[in-house]
């Protein structure tokens, strides 16, 4: 999926328009061209669904904010395109189009129509080869394109039904007219498991192998590297006890810890980070490719990295008993674990013991096993002062989400065949701590120095955003202000763990914030509580730390002191063009990563079809409920089809519906147990039923209940006719 990055700019109050082939021109702000929306328009990026409506997402900030496109108005757009959309007076659409986001504003967005079709947001699209009748097609995967595109040659391609190909369009969609295109590449056959990550490499664009230039380089930084003269002016930590502890699949080791206790009773950590700057020259090819990367992206069983392995996976990596190049951070805590003093340097250290989560769990639980005794002694320490620091920082006002997570379990073929909950032991927290620490104390030197430097910044909810969250938690029944600040959204969310709503309650506030991203302003990090913040301690897999690490080493090299020694620094303009770059990479690796996850657990259902799972009510829409399967973390629909036989009236306003016949109410965070009843793996849907026998009539103060196991289903508050916003839906 391709998301524009541009911003839109501003429009000068007596504009001279002038008219080009795709655009309006108009002269801005000394005579820069900018290009302008039509009066009473929107310019930004469409997302579509299949059942035809969409949104799209302002490239500026407005007062409308996002817009609702209703079937029949997209004007042929696809998912990625830059549009300009008009905004329509037509109220009689509100609350529908809630497929794609159940959780955010359910009282309707404003609708409009696009009117024009700027730029297209990709060419190249992956699907599955069919034939209808004598017609050639490729039925593409996510939700793109609604429609399939015609091939009108496949001969030359030696394409096979039921292939996995990449199709390049040659015509767009216009009208009742569907795309045409010509198969560019086959990949394979269709559900495959290796096939699948193939599928998503294309779909995403992502890079899956190296430049020749760059490999070269990277080698012969192999080549020449000389441990003896690298060990020059460092600080010698090689007889430290240091460990890393990373997931088992874990292939490059950036991070490792040790820990000193002080003279005067206190603790001093050292967070140990892999030099990359060391190696990849600043301008260099190596570093264009990480640029251009801006991230690792992890699949299942398979990385795309940001850096040739023989560096990221060799000369980088933090490997057990080898010597390395790093970059520290030592900081003094005292007994409460707050930070008395902070210091840097380069160091070359030697890891004692390569721990995974559950060694490092195992060995705090007391079962040690043959692990040396001072990294035993180590482990101790680190848990201690880990529970130290994020006491104190939830006392900052620290937000943490209590959202679950799953593990893949892979056959050797790669073919999902269960699932398992993701270990969450507590050394997953040592390593978030120690890391956050570290990442703050590096901003924080930089901040004090008044220097330039990319940031991780994470700005408060928008004001719409918290505002809808409050209406979202009054629809089920809460009590709470008009705005959700710091210390009630913490209240909420300690009222809400470990009960059943936790889910969706924690799912809510997650889309309610604003999304983190890489920027040289200095507006804080909001969930971290955190003035100052920047990311240091993964530059083997994210360039924004390999930006921090180069400034470091000028810090180190006593080339920060004064503005005028600051020549070859980044400059404020090029550190926010490089942010902007790697927090859209980021995010297209994310959905790369999700989409894939998605895509296994469907494969592993379509073998599931039948099973009754317990789910959970994440949304209320007009075509029907949405439910997270709580075992697999994936959202299905139940479609009002596929309820129970009963007049059911649904409230989208309210967030629930109500069978009248049975007198039972259904809400958003209410359990519900479903059956999976349909998978359809290429537009990337689950749908859902609920079974007849899941309702039972249980007399209690006169009212009737729904009764499944662990359910929070309340009763029907009579049968009044349904208010204003309200629809009706006959299950027969």
């Amino acid at each position: 999926m391709v998301k524009a990055s541009a911003l839109w700019h501003h429009i000068w109050k007596e504009p001279i328009v002038a008219k080009s082939k795709n655009h309006r021109l108009i002269s801005g702000q000394d005579d820069q061209a900018v290009l302008g929306p039509a009066p009473q328009t929107v310019v930004g990026v469409f997302r579509g669904h299949r059942r035809g409506f969409g949104f799209v997402i302002p490239q500026s900030p407005d007062k409308a904010g996002d817009l609702f496109i209703p079937p029949g108005f997209t004007h042929n757009a696809m998912t990625g395109d830059t549009v300009v959309a008009r905004i329509m007076k037509r109220p009689a659409f509100r609350g529908r189009g809630r497929a794609k986001a159940p959780l955010e504003d359910v009282t309707g967005r404003a609708e409009a129509e696009i009117v024009e079709i700027l730029e297209r947001g990709q060419s190249r699209f992956v699907g599955r080869l069919a034939k209808d009748g004598k017609r050639w097609l490729v039925i593409t995967d996510g939700n793109i394109l609604d429609d399939p595109i015609v091939i009108p040659d496949v001969k030359a391609t030696r394409a096979r039904a039921g292939d996995q190909v990449v199709v390049e369009i040659i015509e767009y969609p216009v009208g009742e007219r569907i795309a045409r295109g010509a198969v560019v590449e086959v990949l394979g056959r269709s559900g495959d498991p290796e096939i699948d990550i193939v599928s998503i490499i294309r779909q995403y664009h992502l890079r899956d192998a190296f430049e020749s230039e760059a490999l070269r380089e990277a080698r012969a930084v192999v080549d020449k590297y000389d441990h003896e003269k690298a060990r020059a002016d460092r600080l010698d930590l090689r007889d430290e006890v240091v460990v890393t502890i990373d997931p088992d699949d874990a292939r490059d080791f950036d991070d490792a810890i040790s820990i000193r206790v002080l003279d005067n009773g206190h603790w001093e950590l050292g967070v140990h980070i892999a030099d990359v700057s060391y190696f990849v020259e600043d301008g260099g090819a190596l570093d264009a490719e990480a640029k251009a990367r801006g991230n690792s992206v992890y699949f299942p069983r398979h990385v795309l990295p940001m850096l040739p392995e023989v560096l990221s996976n060799g000369l980088c990596s933090l490997q057990e008993d080898q010597e390395r190049l790093a970059k520290s951070v030592f900081i003094e805590y005292d007994t409460k674990g707050r930070r008395a003093r902070k210091r840097y340097a380069n160091t070359v250290i030697r890891s004692n013991h390569r721990l995974t989560y559950r060694d490092a769990a195992a060995i705090l639980d007391g079962k040690t096993g043959d692990a040396p005794v001072q990294v035993v002694q180590l482990l101790k320490r680190m848990d201690r002062l880990a529970r130290r620091i994020q006491k104190r920082r939830h006392a900052d006002g620290m937000i943490v989400l209590d959202l679950p997570e799953i593990e893949l379990v892979l056959d050797d073929r790669d073919q999902v065949i269960d699932v398992t909950p993701a270990e969450s032991g507590f050394p997953h927290t040592i390593i978030e701590m120690f890391m956050v620490e570290a990442n703050e104390a590096v901003a924080e030197l930089f901040s004090r120095l008044r220097v330039p430097h990319l940031r991780r910044i994470h700005p408060e909810p928008p004001p719409g955003s918290q505002a809808k969250l409050t209406r979202f938690l009054r629809i089920g029944g809460r009590k709470l202000p008009d705005t959700l600040d710091r210390e009630a959204m913490l209240k909420l969310l300690a009222s809400v763990r470990g009960k059943p709503e936790s889910f969706t309650i924690n799912l809510a506030v997650l889309r309610s914030m604003a999304q983190a991203e890489y920027s040289p302003a200095s507006s804080g990090h909001f969930a971290l509580a955190s003035k100052h913040y920047s990311h240091f301690t993964s530059p083997i897999r994210r360039y924004p730390d390999l930006i921090i690490h180069r400034l470091l080493q000028m810090y180190l090299d006593g080339k920060l002191k004064t503005p005028r020694m600051r020549h070859g620094a980044p400059s404020e303009k090029t550190l926010a063009e490089i942010g902007r770059h790697c927090s859209y990479s980021e995010r297209h690796a994310e959905a790369a990563e999700k989409e894939l996850r998605m895509v296994k657990i469907l494969r592993l259902l379509e073998h599931r079809l039948g099973d009754i799972e317990e789910g959970v009510v994440t949304g209320v829409t007009r075509i029907g409920l949405f439910v997270q399967l709580r075992r697999y973390l994936v959202e299905g629909l139940v479609r009002f089809g596929d309820l129970p036989d009963d007049w059911w009236d649904v409230d989208v306003n309210a967030g629930c519906v109500v069978a009248r016949q049975r007198n039972i109410r259904i809400g958003i965070g209410d359990l519900l147990k479903v059956q999976i009843a349909h998978v359809n793996i290429a537009i990337r849907e689950l749908d859902l039923a609920v079974p007849p026998d899941v309702f039972s009539k249980r007399e209690k103060k006169g009212k009737a209940v729904a009764v499944s196991k662990g359910d929070k289903s309340r009763p029907a508050r009579g049968r009044k006719a349904p208010a204003r916003g309200r629809g009706r839906r006959r299950r027969s």
